[in-house]
């Protein structure tokens, strides 16, 4: 994926996020990339914040990580995110993570993301907002027949 243009967030890993070892415990790479997917929301499509607290409900379908090396306390690391597929009402996002001090790639991961509208446990599958659309369009990642 290197060459496309990716949304960072970066992250000091704590103490608090590591097991008895010293490694960083398998489900804090998936709240990073619920972090990174919130911050990219609040800096590229706050409007699509006001939705979240309306109708719209983004379902994350699946999730996944592969781990490709170790981090330890005080690892920075970057958590680029980019994406791969957009499509009427889900998406789907890849992350990079990246320790900063030497740019190895620690590990890699994906979200398949639903689109719904509705409340009080009655949704349904809605488009994906145009407002989210236009933001996540420059991370698109470059494959045949672009950039």
């Amino acid at each position: 994926m290197t060459g496309d243009r990716y949304y960072e967030y970066r992250h000091t890993v704590g103490f608090e996020e590591t097991n008895l070892v010293g490694n960083v415990y398998y489900v804090n790479y998936l709240r990073w990339q619920g972090r990174c997917r919130e911050l990219f929301l609040h800096d590229h499509a706050p409007e699509v914040l006001a939705e979240l607290r309306a109708d719209l409900r983004l379902f994350t379908l699946r999730v996944d990580c592969e781990f490709l090396a170790e981090l330890a306390p005080f690892d920075r690391i970057a958590v680029r995110m980019r994406l791969v597929e957009l499509a009427q009402t889900q998406l789907e996002l890849a992350f990079d993570y990246l320790r900063v001090n030497d740019d190895l790639l620690v590990a890699r991961g994906r979200q398949r993301i639903a689109c719904m509208r509705g409340s009080a446990g009655r949704t349904a599958p809605a488009r994906i907002p145009t407002d989210l659309a236009r933001a996540l369009d420059p991370f698109r990642v470059a494959g045949p027949g672009r950039g």
